[in-house]
């Protein structure tokens, strides 16, 4: 017989669950010590632009040991419902295990209390568990998420950062987060237009990585050999799509193929 936890009505919040009756089963409550976090694999690095009818994320392959590239073909680009993704940063290993949580929560949420979590409602879910991991995050396992949805009340695509405390904000245009963010971020401000289709804002997202990983070794760019290529997630008001390979390769070659006339990407025009 399923203990009493189990058979009396609670909370909708899966997370509050496990923190009243298994609480070493957080992500947040792994006891560790500063030794050895050169031996703990982290992923970089992850954008997001936002496009009339909805949002792009999109995130590089590489993670990283220390010096030492630990794996070329990461996912760092999740489906978290129907409606909405998010993008890791940070310890890879916490970070997946945060999102599967986070994935639990939000369908644990629909089939209790019957009805979706609302956007703003997602985010703030989703920096609970953030802030949750703050003790590990101090020392040195910080998990830095983004989280991207289409909201079906207001019709848009949104986007939120977060930083290691959960303190979440709303980027209403593009958003970077990782290692290879700063270079990322700088490529968007050019790139990025009100007006972008969808597959501008892909483009604008993947070119955004090459940038990143032109200038940060530890954010992978598109590895043509292995055909390797970053994850692209599109969500609009039919839900999430992820890029197939060949979609995703479509637009690296082509950018790849750009960039050997021009090798510092295309230009913005003068105002």
């Amino acid at each position: 017989m399923l203990p009493d936890a189990f058979r009396t009505a609670g909370t909708s919040s899966f997370a509050e669950f496990l923190s009243q009756h298994a609480p070493d089963q957080l992500p947040g409550a792994r006891a560790t010590s500063a030794a050895g976090l050169g031996q703990v694999t982290h992923g970089t690095t992850i954008v997001a632009a936002t496009f009339p009818g909805g949002v792009v994320m999109a995130g590089d392959r590489r993670a990283t040991m220390g010096n030492v590239i630990a794996q070329r073909d990461i996912q760092k680009v999740f489906p978290t419902d129907e409606f909405s993704c998010v993008g890791i940063a940070g310890t890879a290993g916490i970070a997946i295990e945060m999102t599967r949580l986070f994935q639990v929560e939000l369908e644990h949420y629909e089939k209790v209390e019957g009805t979706v979590l609302s956007t703003d409602g997602k985010a703030n879910r989703l920096a609970a568990l953030i802030r949750g991991n703050l003790g590990l995050a101090m020392q040195g396992l910080a998990v830095v998420p983004m989280f991207a949805a289409f909201d079906t009340d207001a019709g848009i695509g949104r986007v939120f950062g977060f930083d290691v405390t959960g303190n979440a904000h709303e980027e209403r245009t593009f958003a970077t987060v990782g290692s290879g963010s700063l270079f990322a971020r700088g490529a968007l401000k050019k790139l990025w237009r009100p007006d972008l289709s969808e597959s501008g804002a892909v483009t604008a997202c993947v070119q955004a990585l090459y940038d990143a990983a032109d200038d940060d070794s530890a954010t992978g760019g598109p590895d043509v050999a292995r055909r390797i290529f970053p994850m692209v997630a599109v969500i609009t008001s039919g839900g999430v799509r992820l890029l197939s390979q060949d979609e995703a390769a479509g637009v690296a070659d082509e950018i790849v193929t750009a960039r050997r006339t021009a090798p510092d990407g295309p230009s913005a025009p003068l105002i």
